[in-house]
Parts: structure tokens; sequence; C-alpha cells
């Protein structure tokens, strides 16, 4: 995703507050999304209707595992600590908070350092050894402080420190949903909004963590990047102005006047070029994105 882009979403958005002071209805909608799709890439089969239901009535859902629900409940309540500020650190002790707060009554050992060694399905690397988890650690809480006080590049920052998390693994279950919460507390501590890694972004995103193990973590900084825009006209849908708009591929082109077919506009999405979002197997995008998108185009 081109940084212009990226940035000019990001200042939209920031014209309308951080992330922990959009309105409530604006957060939900963010947790519901969030929630469904770090939970739905690891397994838990509820949708994303279901986990709305759950969240907006309060009511459980028949013919759905326990741990599902938890999972879902839980996620949703830790989401909210992270949103509000209240957990703010990226190190050992929250790591192991976040995955004690997920996880307390669904695993044995919630809070706890694996103690035993693990292999990643499909993966070609094997996380370090019981005995080596400890030091990898604290090297990786070092590391993290110091691209902080380096004020390193937000995006290759969040990249480095995720990939460094997940190829240790340290816990027997839950690493990814750490993880992946402990991006957001970065991006939020840098004024970006939650980033939202969907169901059908599963096969790319285990694909970028595998190929940073032999090449570096650029591809996974791209990813991040395409998430994030997708994650930034997600939110301008419900606080920004009427250009703000999410659309299906055939209105918003009807709207903003352009002659890009919706295959174009689809495939460019696709490639990270154009922000989009998937919802209910539709892509959409906003007209916003679309003039920003002309822009970067009209000057090469």
């Amino acid at each position: 995703m081109n940084r212009y882009i990226l940035n000019r979403l990001r200042e939209r958005m920031l014209d309308r507050g951080s992330m922990c002071n959009m309105p409530e209805k604006t957060l939900q909608e963010s947790f519901i999304l969030n929630t469904w799709g770090t939970n739905a890439i690891e397994g838990n089969i509820l949708t994303l209707e279901e986990v709305t239901k759950v969240v907006e009535t309060g009511m459980t859902v028949s013919n759905r595992s326990i741990r599902d629900l938890m999972e879902t409940i839980q996620h949703l309540s830790v989401l909210a600590e992270v949103v509000s500020g209240r957990i703010r650190e990226i190190n050992m002790k929250s790591s192991l908070d976040l995955h004690n707060m997920i996880f307390r009554g669904i695993l044995m050992d919630a809070g706890q350092w694996r103690m035993v060694n693990v292999r990643i399905t499909g993966s070609r690397y094997p996380p370090p050894r019981v005995e080596k988890i400890i030091s990898l650690l604290q090297e990786w809480e070092q590391h993290y402080l110091a691209m902080e006080m380096k004020r390193e590049d937000v995006l290759s920052q969040a990249a480095e420190m995720h990939f460094g998390f997940e190829s240790i693994h340290p816990f027997s279950d839950g690493n990814g949903r750490v993880g992946r919460l402990l991006l957001n507390i970065h991006f939020l501590n840098h004024n970006w909004p939650l980033v939202h890694i969907l169901p059908h972004d599963r096969n790319s995103y285990l694909d970028v963590l595998e190929t940073a193990h032999f090449n570096g973590v650029a591809k996974l900084t791209e990813f991040l990047e395409t998430n994030m825009a997708s994650s930034l006209i997600f939110v301008l849908d419900k606080v920004g102005s009427e250009e703000d708009k999410l659309m299906t591929l055939n209105e918003v082109g009807e709207v903003s006047g352009v002659d890009y077919s919706s295959k174009y506009m689809a495939l460019r999405i696709k490639q990270g070029e154009l922000p989009g979002i998937r919802l209910n197997n539709r892509w959409k995008t906003s007209p916003a994105a679309i003039r920003l998108y002309k822009e970067i185009k009209g000057r090469e």
C-alpha cells in the first residue's frame, strides 16, 4: 500500500479523534470485527453475525462450543482494556497478562509460558526449545524498546515486533491471538487504529510470517500496510464524511465518476494498491480511497 494513501487516510481519521475517543458504537463494531477475525483464523467457528449477537444481546449461540463462546467473550473484554489504554506495555509481563485474560478457564496453562517443545503446523521453522524461551523473550523485549527509542518506522517496527514474538511461540496455544493484541497495542500507542486480520487473510498472513524466517519482514510489513488501510476505511465509514462511506465496487464506481471497472478495482485491492475491505463476501471501498488512488496513479 502506498504510504501517501495510508498517511492521508490516517490524517482523515485523526481529524475525528484517536481510536480510544471514537463513539461507543464505532468501538463496538471494531471490537466485533477484530475479535471475529482473530479467533476465526485460529479455528473458532462463530460467524461474524453470531459474534455480533453475543455482543449486542448478551445471548449465547446454540450449537457452538463453550470454548468458542468463552474465547469470544474474553477477547472482547481484553480488547476493550487495550483500547481504553489500561494495557499499554509491550513486554513479557503484558504478554502473560493478555494470555491469562483471554484463556483463563479455557487452557490449563493460561498465563504461563509453555513447558513443552512445539511445532507449527505447515511451517519449516521449528520454534525454539523450551529452555531458550525466557532468554529469547528478554531479547525480544529489549529489541522492541530499542526500536521505540530510535523512533523507527511504525509499520516496519510492528512487523519486526510481531514476527519476533510469533517466532518464539512462547505459549502452548494462543500465540497468534496474544501476538495480534500486542500488535494492536503498538498501533494504538502510535495513534493508529486497530488492525484487523480477517479469515480471508489467513493464508497470506501465514505465508508472510513464514517468509520472514528466511527473507526478513518486508512482506509482513506490506501485509500490515494493506490491512491497516482496510482498517482505516472501516473506521472512517463510521465517523467520516460522505466521501468516506463504504460502498460496493459497482456503487463506488458510479458515485466517484471513474471509469474503473469493478473487476479492475477488486484486482487493485487484492494487490494492495487500492484500500478495500471484504465484508459479507463483497469487496467495498470509499470515494475518498478512490480519489487518493487516482492521485497516485496520476503522479505515475
